[in-house]
Protein backbone atom coordinates (compact mmCIF):
# COMPACT_ATOMS: atom_id res chain seq x y z
CA UNK A 1 0.00 0.00 0.00
CA UNK A 2 1.34 3.57 -1.18
CA UNK A 3 2.20 6.28 1.84
CA UNK A 4 1.15 9.67 1.99
CA UNK A 5 4.06 11.44 0.97
CA UNK A 6 4.79 8.54 -1.97
CA UNK A 7 6.04 9.79 -5.25
CA UNK A 8 3.18 8.20 -6.82
CA UNK A 9 0.84 10.16 -4.65
CA UNK A 10 2.42 13.67 -5.29
CA UNK A 11 0.41 16.16 -6.03
CA UNK A 12 -3.21 14.28 -5.86
CA UNK A 13 -4.46 16.64 -2.65
CA UNK A 14 -3.87 19.61 -5.24
CA UNK A 15 -5.33 17.94 -8.30
CA UNK A 16 -8.20 17.21 -6.08
CA UNK A 17 -8.34 20.97 -5.10
CA UNK A 18 -8.33 21.61 -8.94
CA UNK A 19 -10.76 19.56 -9.74
CA UNK A 20 -12.85 20.37 -6.90
CA UNK A 21 -12.62 24.15 -8.06
CA UNK A 22 -13.45 23.56 -12.02
CA UNK A 23 -16.77 21.42 -11.10
CA UNK A 24 -17.72 24.64 -9.15
CA UNK A 25 -16.83 27.19 -11.68
CA UNK A 26 -18.68 24.69 -14.19
CA UNK A 27 -21.82 24.43 -11.93
CA UNK A 28 -21.79 28.50 -11.50
CA UNK A 29 -21.06 28.59 -15.62
CA UNK A 30 -18.23 30.46 -15.25
CA UNK A 31 -15.76 28.30 -17.06
CA UNK A 32 -15.59 24.42 -18.76
CA UNK A 33 -11.86 23.43 -17.71
CA UNK A 34 -11.24 19.53 -18.13
CA UNK A 35 -8.36 18.00 -17.26
CA UNK A 36 -6.54 16.18 -19.81
CA UNK A 37 -5.72 12.38 -18.98
CA UNK A 38 -1.73 11.37 -20.10
CA UNK A 39 -1.90 8.70 -22.82
CA UNK A 40 -0.64 5.49 -21.41
CA UNK A 41 -0.75 2.10 -23.33
CA UNK A 42 -1.15 -0.78 -20.98
CA UNK A 43 1.61 -3.73 -20.49
CA UNK A 44 0.39 -5.77 -17.58
CA UNK A 45 -3.18 -5.71 -16.63
CA UNK A 46 -4.65 -8.04 -13.15
CA UNK A 47 -6.92 -9.86 -14.72
CA UNK A 48 -8.82 -9.98 -11.48
CA UNK A 49 -9.27 -6.57 -10.68
CA UNK A 50 -8.41 -5.28 -14.14
CA UNK A 51 -6.36 -2.67 -12.85
CA UNK A 52 -3.34 -1.70 -15.30
CA UNK A 53 0.12 -2.78 -13.41
CA UNK A 54 2.35 -1.44 -15.87
CA UNK A 55 2.58 0.64 -18.54
CA UNK A 56 4.38 3.48 -20.68
CA UNK A 57 3.28 6.93 -21.74
CA UNK A 58 2.28 7.21 -25.12
CA UNK A 59 3.60 10.45 -25.68
CA UNK A 60 4.75 13.65 -23.97
CA UNK A 61 1.84 15.21 -22.55
CA UNK A 62 1.16 18.75 -22.79
CA UNK A 63 -0.79 20.39 -19.95
CA UNK A 64 -3.18 19.21 -16.99
CA UNK A 65 -6.06 21.10 -18.10
CA UNK A 66 -7.37 22.97 -20.83
CA UNK A 67 -11.12 24.83 -21.62
CA UNK A 68 -12.75 28.31 -21.22
CA UNK A 69 -13.49 30.72 -18.88
CA UNK A 70 -15.97 33.04 -20.14
CA UNK A 71 -15.22 32.49 -23.83
CA UNK A 72 -11.33 32.79 -23.23
CA UNK A 73 -9.30 29.78 -24.11
CA UNK A 74 -7.20 28.63 -21.20
CA UNK A 75 -4.66 25.78 -20.36
CA UNK A 76 -2.58 25.38 -16.90
CA UNK A 77 -0.56 23.05 -15.52
CA UNK A 78 -0.45 22.25 -11.72
CA UNK A 79 2.82 21.84 -9.76
CA UNK A 80 3.79 21.45 -6.19
CA UNK A 81 7.29 22.62 -4.35
CA UNK A 82 8.28 22.20 -1.60
CA UNK A 83 11.32 24.63 -1.02
CA UNK A 84 10.67 28.84 -1.53
CA UNK A 85 13.14 27.63 -5.09
CA UNK A 86 11.45 26.34 -8.06
CA UNK A 87 13.36 24.59 -10.51
CA UNK A 88 12.66 24.89 -13.66
CA UNK A 89 13.78 21.13 -14.38
CA UNK A 90 9.96 20.37 -13.44
CA UNK A 91 8.52 22.08 -16.34
CA UNK A 92 9.55 20.59 -19.82
CA UNK A 93 10.57 21.81 -22.95
CA UNK A 94 7.57 20.84 -24.87
CA UNK A 95 5.37 22.43 -22.38
CA UNK A 96 6.52 25.71 -22.76
CA UNK A 97 5.94 25.29 -26.32
CA UNK A 98 2.63 24.78 -26.27
CA UNK A 99 1.74 27.27 -23.99
CA UNK A 100 3.54 29.93 -26.08
CA UNK A 101 2.02 28.54 -28.71
CA UNK A 102 -2.04 28.31 -27.11
CA UNK A 103 -0.90 32.06 -26.42
CA UNK A 104 -0.07 33.10 -29.86
CA UNK A 105 -3.77 31.94 -30.72
CA UNK A 106 -4.76 34.75 -28.11
CA UNK A 107 -5.48 31.90 -25.01
CA UNK A 108 -4.10 32.23 -21.63
CA UNK A 109 -1.26 29.81 -20.39
CA UNK A 110 -0.42 29.55 -16.76
CA UNK A 111 1.10 27.84 -13.88
CA UNK A 112 -0.87 27.02 -10.51
CA UNK A 113 1.86 26.33 -8.04
CA UNK A 114 1.33 25.29 -4.62
CA UNK A 115 3.64 26.00 -2.38
CA UNK A 116 3.72 22.81 0.47
CA UNK A 117 5.83 24.75 2.80
CA UNK A 118 4.43 27.98 3.04
CA UNK A 119 0.93 26.38 2.41
CA UNK A 120 0.53 28.80 -0.30
CA UNK A 121 -1.15 28.60 -4.06
CA UNK A 122 0.13 31.02 -7.00
CA UNK A 123 -0.97 31.90 -10.11
CA UNK A 124 2.55 31.84 -12.66
CA UNK A 125 1.46 33.60 -15.59
CA UNK A 126 3.33 32.27 -18.79
CA UNK A 127 4.97 35.72 -19.19
CA UNK A 128 6.55 35.62 -15.89
CA UNK A 129 7.80 31.53 -16.49
CA UNK A 130 8.66 33.00 -19.52
CA UNK A 131 11.47 35.54 -18.41
CA UNK A 132 12.41 33.10 -15.95
CA UNK A 133 12.54 30.44 -18.51
CA UNK A 134 14.56 32.49 -21.28
CA UNK A 135 17.11 33.16 -18.45
CA UNK A 136 17.80 29.89 -17.77
CA UNK A 137 18.45 29.08 -21.34
CA UNK A 138 20.71 32.11 -21.34
CA UNK A 139 22.85 30.60 -18.79
CA UNK A 140 21.41 32.05 -15.61
CA UNK A 141 19.83 30.24 -12.90
CA UNK A 142 17.80 27.48 -13.58
CA UNK A 143 15.45 28.18 -10.90
CA UNK A 144 13.48 30.54 -9.80
CA UNK A 145 12.83 32.07 -5.89
CA UNK A 146 9.74 32.54 -4.22
CA UNK A 147 11.09 35.98 -3.53
CA UNK A 148 11.47 37.01 -6.66
CA UNK A 149 7.49 36.23 -8.33
CA UNK A 150 5.37 39.03 -7.76
CA UNK A 151 2.84 39.14 -4.39
CA UNK A 152 -0.34 40.11 -6.19
CA UNK A 153 -0.62 36.39 -7.43
CA UNK A 154 -0.49 34.64 -4.63
CA UNK A 155 -3.99 32.94 -4.32
CA UNK A 156 -6.45 33.98 -1.87
CA UNK A 157 -7.65 30.75 0.42
CA UNK A 158 -10.40 32.43 1.92
CA UNK A 159 -12.22 29.81 -0.38
CA UNK A 160 -12.38 26.72 1.63
CA UNK A 161 -11.50 23.46 0.20
CA UNK A 162 -11.17 25.05 -3.46
CA UNK A 163 -8.48 27.65 -5.13
CA UNK A 164 -10.30 30.61 -6.46
CA UNK A 165 -8.05 30.80 -9.56
CA UNK A 166 -10.45 33.31 -11.64
CA UNK A 167 -9.53 36.45 -10.32
CA UNK A 168 -6.18 36.13 -10.81
CA UNK A 169 -6.83 34.82 -14.21
CA UNK A 170 -8.67 38.17 -14.58
CA UNK A 171 -5.68 40.45 -13.24
CA UNK A 172 -3.64 39.02 -15.86
CA UNK A 173 -5.81 39.38 -18.53
CA UNK A 174 -5.51 43.05 -17.11
CA UNK A 175 -2.16 43.43 -17.58
CA UNK A 176 -2.39 42.80 -20.82
CA UNK A 177 -4.25 45.54 -21.84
Amino acid sequence: MATWNSRGLRGQTLEELINRTNEKYQEDELALIQKIPTPITPIKIEKETRHITLAYFDQKSTVDYIGAVQGIPVCFDAKECAQDTFALENIHPHQVSFMEKFEKQDGVAFFLIYYTGKGEFYYLTFRALKRFWDRASEGGRKSFRYDELDPEFVISDDSMGYIPYLELLQKDLDQRD
